[in-house]
């Protein structure tokens, strides 16, 4: 025997119907049974009619209207050829009849008794599982229907009746020999109490239905059907990549619904865990996917962690004081008072210290909890053994759950360190000792965002997803979004590495698209559905999506968005940045913005501030860390300024080579950014700093490039136009150096006792000769590299390879993100 249970939302319409019956009579032969809820939404509707008549109002009289013309619509598309739903029609007609004159008297009387509520509830079951049997007879399935009024026999607790379980087997057992030769088409959710009166099963009650006749007939399995494809491991409404749980034991079964999973309801099942009967949770809208299966027995070689589940609204409340220390009969006394005004208690963690004892429950009854706690302990307050009980709002909880957990360490590692490094503060922790769940209480805000981390910890550690938000796209933004989409499925195939571009904006447009930005066609979605952009609501926003691994890229040279750095680093976001302006702002902010990073766990990179894409900061970072000591650092920090000196001969103006390395895109759009050695100075300023030298650019010395009557020129125009003033001082300068067969190069040092930046003419044994194009060149000296010095040499401005830079650091910042989840 096989028990099939289908909810309304797999029966809401004749549509619907139709394909429940075809799965039926494709994928089972005698013996079966099956159990109907009511046509979905039809509860709902009957609750409002007899909630409306109680109060008065005619209003439920429109209400039972639609409810007949919904069950008419159903019979009508059912059975479509003439006369073949007469039958079904007269009795559902007569069912509404008798509905219509319990509205009426209770909309006379002014009173919706519990016991007159659940009559009025049975009209909904009874209509569909009666519909459906006679659709089924006229499909060729030799059907019968059956009130389950008639069998499954309860107290009168109306609304949530006690079933006695002995009478109602032994009723199922003596009806199901008596009509073998039928399908029984059982209506779910209702019973009735002994003497006839109708009462229904509570919350999940189809289910139960489901699981007493599985129970009662010790049937091979029972099946429910829903609209998912079985358990997932997490909401799939809150977690996109939620997957299908191909098995779960019972008790894994009941931990997910306690904390939210909404597919079965552990009372419900109650019957088929006693008699070890598997459950399969199926999906009616996709027959053939095999779905859940929930057994007694769990596979040690299964995952460690099944699912992860969350409860939405939750509020903490604590009891501590020295007065609970060492105590004994505490836990039960506060427990007792909760118990005695009904308040169910979700969640209960208490430190070994015996100091505080704290539990989670519904708002709705925090306050409730909190005076019958203070009426109990009420000598212990006013001696000021217990401090005023705290209550804290807003909370949710999220558990990962599976029996595997105790063979395994590390999984709470896990879970913590992946709520860390996102910066999700954990409240309070519970663990019980059969290590089935580990919960933790955060701020509701983070609920979802801790979800999908821990999703990605624990199923998709393969699998590191990167949510990235880029302002400045353009030249080097706009190639960096183009890498990303050209390696897009290489960074998947090879290093399981999926990069999410969230939002996009520019000076005049922001975007957001919490699937990710369409990378082929972002320009014109971004001019089409582009908001005008804000920088300080485009962080909020940032902040409100609340992404796990979150990288914030700042491809801009704005100190508008460098203000927002320490906001940004605050909500636990990691940054990216070829914008030199924080890191070469005063001391302070300097290590004031490295100290948040590593206070929230999170990354702050700007390798990119400094020779584009070579790798000068990480080199010097490695070299300190292996125990290397700085002595000194010179270079050709800049690819403008290497471009126009490494161009610049007797043969061609200073100011046309200028122009050209402006027309080429190797300098700033205002050249004067460049040739006023501003830039360079901040170059400068980072990299003594990252070397432990607390340098500020105003004690760099340098030489002047240009005059101050250029510097103050009124527009890019003017002073390229003015910049022909000195072109004969350049032109000195290199005949003079090419007399002595030497060079220009504009090259700066720095060393515990100097930091300057000089025009100079170097000869043919000086490494700087040689640069050619835009290429930077650092020579680092050390302890290690005194006689011989190290050199970093290449390419040093440019989209294309600034951009690459800021790609490899987003990498880098995904792979270690992924590392702390390992």
């Amino acid at each position: 025997m096989v028990v099939l249970k289908f909810g309304g939302s797999s029966i809401a319409n004749a549509e619907r119907i139709k394909n429940v019956v075809s799965t039926i009579r494709e994928k089972y032969v005698s013996p079966f049974t099956v159990v109907f809820s009511a046509f979905g939404g039809i509860t709902d509707l009957l609750v409002q009619m007899s909630q409306e008549a109680e109060v008065g109002n005619k209003k439920y009289f429109e209400q039972f209207e639609a409810y007949c013309i919904r069950h008419r619509e159903i019979i009508e598309n059912l059975f479509s050829k003439p006369n073949t739903g007469l039958d079904v029609t007269q009795k559902i007609q007569d069912w509404h009849n008798v509905l219509r004159h319990v509205l009426q008297g209770v909309y006379l009387v002014r009173e919706a008794s519990a016991r007159t509520t659940d009559y009025i509830l049975s009209f909904g079951e009874r209509n569909a599982s009666y519909i459906i049997c006679a659709y089924m007879r006229s499909q060729g399935i030799d059907a019968e229907f059956l009130d389950a009024r008639n069998i499954i026999k309860t107290n009168r607790a109306f609304g949530s009746a006690i079933v006695d379980s002995t009478l109602t087997y032994q009723n199922i057992q003596t009806h199901y020999s008596q009509h073998s030769d039928k399908i029984q088409v059982v209506t779910g959710f209702i019973s009735s109490a002994k003497g006839g009166l109708t009462t229904t099963l509570g919350r999940g009650g189809s289910d139960y239905t489901a699981a007493l006749l599985a129970a009662g007939l010790n049937a091979a399995r029972l099946e429910i059907w829903t609209d998912v494809n079985g358990v997932l491991t997490s909401d799939p409404r809150k977690v996109k990549k939620a997957f299908t749980i191909p098995k779960l034991s019972f008790q894994e079964a009941m931990e997910m619904s306690h904390f939210g999973a909404k597919v079965i309801y552990p009372p419900t099942i109650q019957p088929i865990l006693n008699k070890e009967i598997p459950l399969i949770i199926k999906n009616s809208f996709n027959p053939n996917f095999k779905g859940t299966l929930i057994e007694k027995k769990n596979d040690p070689r299964s995952p460690a962690v099944k699912g992860i589940s969350s409860i939405s609204n939750i509020a903490l409340l604590t009891l501590q004081g020295s007065g609970l220390f060492g105590v004994p009969g505490i836990a039960a006394r506060l427990f007792s008072a909760l118990a005695k005004r009904k308040i169910n208690v979700i969640l209960i963690t208490q430190g070994s210290s015996e100091h505080s004892i704290s539990f989670a429950v519904n708002p709705k009854d925090a306050s409730k909890a909190k005076v019958s706690i203070v009426k109990e302990f009420a000598l212990e307050l006013e001696k000021g053994l217990v401090e005023p009980i705290k209550i804290e709002s807003d909370l949710a909880v999220v558990a990962i759950i599976g029996e595997n957990m105790r063979y395994r360490p590390g999984i709470a590692g896990r879970l913590f360190t992946s709520l860390g490094r996102n910066g999700i503060n954990v409240i309070a922790i519970a663990q019980g000792s059969s290590e089935l769940n580990i919960s933790v209480v955060i701020n509701s805000h983070n609920e979802a965002k801790a979800l999908n981390t821990l999703h990605e910890a624990f199923f998709l550690s393969d699998t590191n997803v990167l949510n990235l938000f880029i302002i400045g796209i353009g030249l080097i933004g706009g190639t960096l979004i183009n890498q990303i989409s050209n390696q897009a499925k290489q960074l998947l195939d090879n290093q399981s590495l999926e990069i999410n571009v969230v939002g996009i904006a520019n000076t005049q447009k922001m975007l957001f698209a919490k699937d990710g930005v369409n990378l082929q066609n972002w320009r014109e979605d971004l001019m089409k559905d582009g908001v005008k952009t804000n920088l300080v609501e485009f962080v909020k926003q940032v902040k409100k999506l609340n992404l796990s691994n979150s990288i914030f890229v700042d491809n801009t040279s704005s100190t508008e968005v460098t203000d927002l750095y320490k906001d940004i680093l605050d909500a636990s976001i990691s940054i990216s940045t070829p914008n030199k302006l924080a890191t070469s702002s005063s001391l302070s902010n300097y290590f004031a913005l490295k100290e948040l990073a590593t206070k929230k766990g999170v990354l702050f990179r700007y390798e990119t501030n400094v020779g584009a894409g070579l790798p000068v900061i990480t080199t010097l970072n490695d070299l300190m860390n292996s125990g290397d000591e700085i002595l000194s650092i010179e270079g050709v920090f800049s690819g403008s300024l290497s471009y126009i000196f490494n161009s610049f001969t007797s043969s061609q103006s200073f100011s046309e080579v200028v122009l050209e390395a402006k027309n080429l895109g190797l300098t700033e759009p205002d050249p004067r950014q460049d040739l006023s050695l501003m830039d360079f100075k901040r170059k400068l300023v980072i990299l003594a700093r990252e070397v432990g030298f607390k340098l500020e650019t105003e004690n760099i010395t340098s030489d002047n490039l240009l005059n101050d009557d250029l510097i103050a020129a009124e527009s890019v125009e003017v002073f390229m136009e003015n910049l022909l003033s000195i072109d004969p001082i350049y032109s000195q300068l290199i005949l003079d150096a090419e007399a002595k067969g030497n060079k220009l190069r504009v090259v700066g040092s720095i060393s515990p006792d100097t930091s300057e930046i000089r025009l100079k003419q170097v000869d043919q044994r000086n490494p700087f000769y040689n640069l050619d194009g835009s290429d930077n060149m650092i020579v680092i000296t050390t302890k290690r590299y005194a006689k011989r010095p190290l050199v970093i040499k290449g390419p040093g401005a440019g989209a294309e390879v600034t951009a690459a830079g800021v790609f490899a650091e987003i990498i880098y910042i995904g792979n270690r993100l992924a590392k702390s989840y390992k």
